[in-house]
C-alpha cells in the first residue's frame, strides 16, 4: 500500500471514528420536551395547591424538581416570545403582542437578530417538534408571508395555531407545517371527536413515534404548547362529569382550601396575609352557572394532564423517559378577561360550512361547522361547541391565590408561575423545591447548556442578540444559581424589577410598589414609602434595562394618545 493511500485510509477511518463518537454523545444527551399551558393561575394544578385532578403533573413533580419562585411574562405573546429565544420579549421584537407599532421592539414578529431554542439545537444534531400554540408573528394569512412561522424558525415539523385562541373543537388557523387545514380535511388526523387538547397531545405522541422509527441516533426537542385554560370554556362532557359539584360551595370554600394547602407545600408563609377575594358568592345570581363555569374550567386542565400522560407513556415505550427533561410551565396568571355575558343577535341562521372552509376568526366565531349559532348569554352553560363564554375575574382570583392581580399585570397574580422540571438522569434527588427567583429567559440558556449547543454570535451578518437567562443545570445539581442581574418586566406599562428578596412594581401610570417577596410576596405591605433610597435605586436600573431592551412607554406609538 502506498503511502499516499494508507493516509487517505487512515483519514477514512479518522472520520468514521469522529462520526461515531459524535452520534454516541449526540444520543447521550437528552432529549428536551417543553410543555406550557395557557392562561392558568398559580395554585391551579394539585402540586401547587390545587383540587384539580392533575395526577401526571403531580408524578412529575414527586419525582423531579419544582420551582416555587419562576417567573413568566404575563401575557401569551410576550411570554411565548421570551421563552421561545430567552430574551426579553422586547430584544425578540414582541413588545407588546403582535401588532405592527413600527418600533423595533414592537413588531408582532421574532425578529432575525434573535434565535429559539429550535434554530439553536438543530445545528446541534437535535431534530425539532412542534405542536399547538404558535402566537409569535404577526403574519396569519394562509396565503401571507410565512418567515416567522414556526417550520421558518427551527423546527422540522409543526401542528397547530399560529393565533392565539379559539374554538376547541374548530380552532382557527389550524395548519400542518405551513399549510392551513380544518379538523375534518386533516388526513393525518382524523379522530372520532376532535378536541384540540387531544389533538396537540396526539400529534406530539406521533413525533415522538416518527422519531424513534426514523432518526433514533438524533435526539429530540420538542414544544408543546396548549391553550387550555384558555378561554372559551369548552371541555368534554366526561371530563365536565368528574367534577359536577365540585365547585358548587363557591369561592370561598375552594379559595380556604388552597390557602390550607399552600401552607402544607410550604408555598405561602404562616405570616403573610393572603389577597383577598374580590367575589362575592351571595350576590351571585345563576349560581349553577357560575359553579359550572369552574367545573369546565378545571375539566379543561384535568384533560391537558391526561394528554401528557399519554406522552409519558409513549417515551418510557420507547425507554427514553430517564433521559428526557420536561419541562411544565404556564404562560400567565389566570384571566380575568370577561367574555360572552352579552347574547348573540337572536333568530340569525347559518349554513354549514364544507370540510375547506377556515374558521374565520376568534371571537366571535357566528358559527358551528354544522351551522349552528354560537350562544352567549348570561343564561348560557359552558361546555359545548357551541358556546364561547369565560370564566370571568372572580374565578381567575381564586386561581391565583394567594396572589394578587391577573394576566396582563406584572404583580404576582399576573407573572408567578409553577415550574416542574423532571429529568432522572440530570437532576439530582426527588420531590426537591428550588426557592431562587427564575424566569424565561434561563430556559434557552438551559437547553443549550445540556444539549452542548452552541449559540450563535452572528448569522447571514446579523448580530444576534446574547442570551439573557441563566443555565439551571446548576440547581439540578444541587448548586446555586449564579444569577448577577435583576429580572425585569414591563406590559401594556406595567412594569417591575426583581433584585433579590425585593420587588419593585407599577401599574401603568401609576406609582411604584415596593415589596419584601420574603417577608410578603403576596405583595400586601407596600414599603415604597419606608425605603426612597432603593426604590431610587431599583427605578435606575429599570430604566437602564429599558433602554437597553428598547422599551418604551405604553401607547407613546400612538400619536393621538397624550
Amino acid at each position: 500500500m502506498s503511502i499516499q493511500r494508507a493516509c487517505t485510509v487512515m483519514s477514512f477511518l479518522v472520520l468514521v471514528g469522529f462520526i461515531s463518537i459524535s452520534q454516541g454523545k449526540a444520543s447521550e444527551r437528552p432529549n428536551i420536551i417543553l410543555i406550557m399551558s395557557d392562561d392558568m393561575g398559580f395554585s391551579d394544578i394539585g402540586c401547587y395547591g390545587g383540587e384539580i385532578q392533575t395526577p401526571v403533573l403531580d408524578g412529575l413533580a414527586k419525582n423531579g424538581l419544582r420551582f416555587s419562585q419562576f417567573y413568566n411574562m404575563g401575557r401569551c405573546c410576550p411570554t411565548r416570545a421570551s421563552l421561545l429565544t430567552g430574551l426579553y420579549p422586547h430584544q425578540a421584537g414582541v413588545g407588546h403582542m403582535t401588532g405592527d407599532y413600527k418600533l423595533p421592539s414592537y413588531r408582532g414578529n421574532l425578529n432575525k437578530s434573535s434565535q429559539t431554542i429550535a434554530e439553536v439545537l438543530r445545528p446541534a444534531g437535535y431534530r425539532t417538534y412542534m405542536s399547538g400554540k404558535w402566537h409569535v408573528t404577526r403574519h396569519t394569512g394562509p396565503q401571507g408571508p410565512k418567515h416567522t412561522w414556526p417550520l421558518q424558525r427551527g423546527f422540522d415539523r409543526f401542528y397547530g395555531t399560529i393565533i392565539g385562541a379559539g374554538s376547541f373543537y374548530d380552532p382557527t388557523t389550524l395548519c400542518r407545517d405551513n399549510t392551513y387545514i380544518t379538523p375534518v380535511n386533516d388526513k393525518e388526523y382524523n379522530p372520532k371527536t376532535f378536541y384540540y387538547t387531544d389533538a396537540i397531545n396526539d400529534n406530539a405522541i406521533r413525533y415522538i413515534k416518527d422519531h424513534y422509527k426514523d432518526h433514533s441516533t438524533k435526539p429530540f426537542f420538542l414544544y408543546v404548547s396548549h391553550t387550555a385554560a384558555h378561554w372559551p370554556m369548552h371541555a368534554l362532557p366526561e371530563d365536565i362529569k368528574k367534577y359536577k359539584g365540585k365547585y358548587d360551595g363557591g369561592y370561598v370554600a375552594t379559595h380556604q382550601a388552597r390557602v390550607k394547602k399552600l401552607k402544607q407545600l410550604g408555598l405561602l408563609k404562616e405570616n403573610w396575609d393572603v389577597a383577598p377575594l374580590v367575589g362575592k358568592w351571595a350576590k351571585v345570581k345563576n349560581k349553577k352557572r357560575e359553579a359550572m363555569m369552574m367545573e369546565v374550567y378545571a375539566a379543561m386542565v384535568d384533560r391537558m394532564d391526561q394528554g401528557i400522560g399519554n406522552i409519558v407513556e409513549e417515551l418510557k415505550k420507547q425507554k427514553v423517559f430517564d433521559n428526557t427533561l420536561i419541562f411544565f410551565l404556564q404562560d400567565n396568571g389566570g384571566c380575568a378577561e370577561s367574555l360572552g355575558w352579552a347574547p348573540m343577535k337572536p333568530g340569525v341562521k347559518y349554513k354549514p360550512w364544507g370540510p375547506d372552509v377556515l374558521q374565520p376568526k376568534i371571537w366571535p366565531p357566528m358559527q358551528t361547522r354544522d351551522g349552528r349559532v354560537v350562544r352567549t348569554g348570561k343564561d348560557v352553560l359552558p361546555g359545548p361547541e357551541d358556546t364561547y363564554l369565560a370564566y370571568d375575574r372572580n374565578w381567575a382570583n381564586v386561581s391565583n391565590t394567594p396572589f394578587r392581580e391577573y394576566k396582563h399585570w406584572v404583580h404576582e397574580g399576573g407573572i408567578a408561575t409553577p415550574l416542574i422540571a423532571h429529568w432522572p438522569k440530570g437532576i439530582q434527588g426527588k420531590n426537591r423545591w428550588a426557592h431562587v427567583p427564575s424566569h424565561l429567559i434561563d430556559i434557552q440558556a438551559t437547553c443549550v447548556d445540556i444539549a452542548k449547543a452552541a449559540y450563535p454570535t452572528e448569522i447571514e451578518g446579523t448580530k444576534i442578540t446574547p442570551l439573557e437567562g441563566v443555565s439551571l443545570n446548576s440547581i439540578f445539581k444541587s448548586e446555586k444559581l449564579k444569577r448577577q442581574q435583576a429580572i425585569f418586566w414591563e406590559h401594556e406599562g406595567n412594569r417591575a424589577v426583581r433584585k433579590g428578596k425585593w420587588k419593585l412594581v407599577a401599574k401603568h401610570r401609576r406609582p411604584w410598589e415596593l415589596y419584601d417577596m420574603a417577608a410578603d410576596r403576596t405583595e400586601m405591605h407596600n414599603l415604597a414609602k419606608d425605603k426612597p433610597d432603593l426604590v431610587k435605586e431599583l427605578v435606575q436600573e429599570y430604566e437602564a434595562w429599558t433602554k437597553r431592551c428598547g422599551v418604551v412607554p405604553f401607547g407613546s406609538w400612538n400619536k393621538k394618545r397624550k
